[in-house]
């Protein structure tokens, strides 16, 4: 695993390093850091799909009863 440094002002050091750390169960700054990368790059992947979707032109209607089969397949495991 590679080291990278980071500056933060005084306040945001304190929060990433206690207040959000026990807030959110981290057990290190570091750990909650890499946390909120995978969260960012996450987001960016999520925003891409959205993306596409607007760009693909408009959907076509589902039909109800094909619907209706998924959701019991799903509720029935």
């Amino acid at each position: 695993m590679a080291t990278m440094n980071v500056s933060l002002e005084d306040e945001l050091k304190a929060f990433a390093t206690g207040e959000r750390v026990r807030a959110r169960g981290f057990s290190s700054a570091s750990e909650y850091i890499r946390h909120l990368v995978r969260v960012d790059r996450e987001f960016d992947r999520l925003r891409g799909l959205i993306e596409e979707g607007l760009e693909s032109g408009p959907g076509e209607a589902f039909p109800a009863e094909e619907f209706e089969e998924l959701r019991r397949r799903a509720r029935d495991g």
